[in-house]
């Protein structure tokens, strides 16, 4: 190639310099991929008040994302090969030009969420609607661009991946300046008014290398025929190690997303981590001395899988602590694969087509942990197994020739199907596997298999205390009952409701909303109290202070919540309320949008796991909630939490809306604990400040106006984090 280049370069004057040819096509690389990776977190962030807080919303639209990747590719593959480059160039141009049309992108006006379908298909449509056009059209930059430099005549137009690490530079800072600096300083109007912007300012740009292309005497001396080497002929086995290697990381780091979202949030700076993370290794890989780095990386996930292992079984406090070990194995996992996806890249020519695998492995991994794993599994086995594979392909011995599928590799496959098939057999399983695996010369893959098990089976150990356990697309539930007599509900990590079994002592409102407690102290400052609207369901434990003649609305996103509360066989809360007691199965906030009511106590207690629901917690939230209460009503909300402190955002809240906050934090005694209290947070507020004087205010602290503001346009969950 560079010699085909060097004799068309001798034989006539170059068209334009080379370093101003790689200056341009770098430049527009650079803003494709920045546009491309700045608009996911920002159209994920538009659809949370919608959807509700659930990292699912991100790890569908990764999904989307993807395939979406997948389908720009294939026609960047097909386009530049049938159509050939003088008619290419307008017709890419063209594909660049129809987005502007639709911007600046948003939200149509008066959407929400279709409970008729199911929440990940609603998604998957929004998505299609607000963001399709233009990400398409990005997604066929990248690869044309490359394809396009290909046939120029600077000295590296053989070799154009250095545009790829380029354009991921451009990715990795897109995602750090959105949670960094667009959500914190710009409304949702204003970021995708700055996306237009940029998108112009970018297709000038992609016009510019289209111009140099289409320089006649270029294209006919240097076009697709022009006798450019096609290397190797692409066998399957091949494209099969590309998908493998592809499919891998993509799995990779939507399982470890989720696993570290559980416990501390849901929102656009924890979903770009990862993202962040997996973006970084495809630099290094495509980057130069990329074979010692990957080398270095593969004894980091060798020597870290045990640590990794551990954290399974950590105490949840430790959170932020073991999210940070798993995001530093994570990275060293994507660089091994990645880098072996860099080591066999093909020829310039074929280069569409390596793309084009690359995003099939890519779709499918997200496919695999996004849409399958929470139909396939009742626990989350997906992030264990995506763990698996990476030690499969990494070489357990330095210099060691690595191989997509080691030996024993069939005894891996048919420990995970049967783990699939009898969750609480998977240790058992897999300790077998791990035996049959060694004797057939698989050490390799019997200590993949050890750990593998090993890792999943926190969530699948078999007890009899355990009464059920599923997911939704929300999260995993799982009930058990206690020595004490009691039976609680937990999701994720974090306990959501709890119940004595003791017909005498069950419709007690205990844990969080104790007697003695701030919810207690609530609710028995109110006597008057008839109408009551309870964002959050839970196990149905606020129904316990029902008394006849008073009427519960209860306001829940999930319906398997909702067919846990209700199924009488684990809790009877609901089926034993004296009160008359209405489910919504609704977002809280949208339910009491679309209410009439007025209520006299409105409680605000939706957490999925310990995340915080931002789109709960806005000053646009807030205000509804207290444009709810009928007057001398008060507003009740729930801010326990092990990672934010969350009061001085509501004093800042209250503030700002004309209402007094009060705050407590309550530890009970000895004795409440054995009654079945629990430590616990909450914030009453109240726009007439009569309504909180029932209380004894001893044990309440007023709220100042010192925190950060969060609306619908802008939150920084940073500013909430606990040091």
């Amino acid at each position: 190639m560079a010699l085909l280049l060097n004799q068309h370069a001798a034989s006539r004057p170059a068209v334009v310099s080379g370093r101003r040819v790689a200056t341009l096509f770098v430049a527009t690389s650079f803003l494709g991929s920045f546009l491309l990776f700045l608009v996911q977190p920002m159209v994920a962030k538009f659809l949370l008040p919608l959807v509700g807080g659930s990292t699912a919303l991100w790890t569908t639209a990764m999904v989307f994302f993807q395939v979406t990747l997948l389908i720009g590719y294939g026609f960047a593959h097909l386009s530049t090969n049938r159509l050939g480059m003088r008619r290419h160039v307008p017709a890419q141009l063209v594909v660049l030009a129809v987005p502007l049309l639709v911007l600046p992108i948003a939200v149509p006006g008066g959407w929400q969420l279709d409970r008729s379908l199911p929440t990940s298909l609603w998604v998957l449509w929004a998505l299609l609607v607000m963001v399709a056009l233009p990400f398409f059209a990005l997604a066929t930059a990248s690869p044309t661009l490359q394809r396009w430099f290909s046939v120029t005549t600077h000295p590296h137009a053989g070799d154009p991946y250095f545009l790829y690490a380029a354009g991921n530079v451009g990715s990795v800072l897109a995602l750090l300046i959105y949670p960094l600096v667009l959500e914190p300083l710009l409304s949702s109007r204003g970021q995708a008014q700055l996306w237009s912007g940029v998108y112009v300012a970018f297709l000038v740009g992609f016009v510019a290398c289209g111009a140099v292309v289409r320089r006649a005497d270029t294209v006919a001396a240097l076009g697709l025929d022009a006798g450019i080497d096609e290397g190797p002929p692409i066998d399957w086995s091949r494209r099969g190690r590309w998908l493998l290697w592809s499919f891998i990381p993509s799995a990779l780091m939507l399982g470890v997303t989720a696993h570290i979202s559980t416990d501390l949030g849901s929102f656009p700076l924890l979903w770009v981590i990862p993202l962040l993370l997996y973006l970084s290794t495809f630099i290094i890989a495509f980057g130069t001395d990329s074979d010692r780095r990957s080398r270095l990386a593969g004894r980091v996930v060798w020597l870290g899988a045990p640590i990794v292992v551990l954290t399974f079984f950590a105490p949840v406090s430790l959170a932020l602590l073991l999210g940070a070990a798993h995001l530093v194995w994570f990275f060293a996992a994507a660089l091994v694969a990645h880098s072996r996806l860099a080591a066999d890249r093909p020829a310039a020519s074929r280069l569409t087509e390596f793309y084009v695998m690359l995003s099939v492995g890519g779709a499918l991994g997200g496919v695999f942990a996004s849409l399958l794993a929470p139909v396939i599994f009742e626990s989350i086995l997906e992030y264990p197994i995506a763990i698996g594979l990476v030690l499969l392909i990494t070489p357990l011995a330095q210099g060691a020739r690595p191989a997509a599928f080691p030996s024993g590799t069939p005894a891996l496959i048919a420990a995970l199907a049967l783990g699939v098939l009898v969750p609480e057999m998977i240790l058992a399983f897999g300790l077998a596997a791990a035996i049959l695996a060694y004797a057939t010369r698989g050490a390799q893959v019997s200590i993949a298999i050890i750990l593998v098990a090993l890792m999943a089976t926190p969530g699948n150990f078999p007890s009899s205390d355990r009464a059920f356990r599923d997911r939704s697309f929300f999260g995993m539930y799982t009930v058990t009952d206690q020595d004490d007599g009691s039976r609680i509900l937990q999701s994720g990590t974090t306990v959501h409701g709890l119940q004595f079994v003791d017909p005498d002592r069950s419709l007690d409102p205990v844990s969080y909303y104790f007697g003695d407690g701030p919810v207690g102290q609530v609710f028995y400052s109110k006597p008057d109290r008839n109408d009551i609207a309870v964002v959050g369901l839970g196990a149905g434990t606020l129904a316990g202070y029902g008394r006849p003649g008073d009427n519960y609305t209860f306001y829940e996103i999930d319906q398997l919540v909702v067919d846990i509360a209700s199924d009488t066989d684990l809790f009877t809360y609901l089926s034993d309320a004296r009160a008359d007691v209405t489910v919504n199965v609704v977002d809280g906030r949208l339910g009491l949008q679309d209410s009439e009511t007025e209520f006299d106590i409105v409680v605000v207690d939706a957490f999925s796991s310990d995340a915080i629901p931002i789109h709960l917690l806005t000053r646009e939230a807030v205000q509804l909630y207290l444009d709810r209460l009928a007057p001398g009503g008060v507003l009740l909300m729930h801010i326990s939490n092990r990672h934010f402190d969350l009061a001085p955002i509501l004093g800042r809240i209250g503030a700002d809306v004309g209402a007094t906050a009060l705050f407590q934090f309550y530890e009970p005694t000895a004795a409440q604990f054995e009654a079945g209290a629990s430590i616990s947070a909450w914030v009453v507020l109240a726009q007439d400040p009569e309504a909180l004087s029932p209380l004894d205010l001893d044990r309440w602290t007023l709220l100042g106006d010192s925190g950060p503001l969060w609306t619908d346009d802008w939150s920084n969950p940073l500013s909430a984090l606990k040091f």
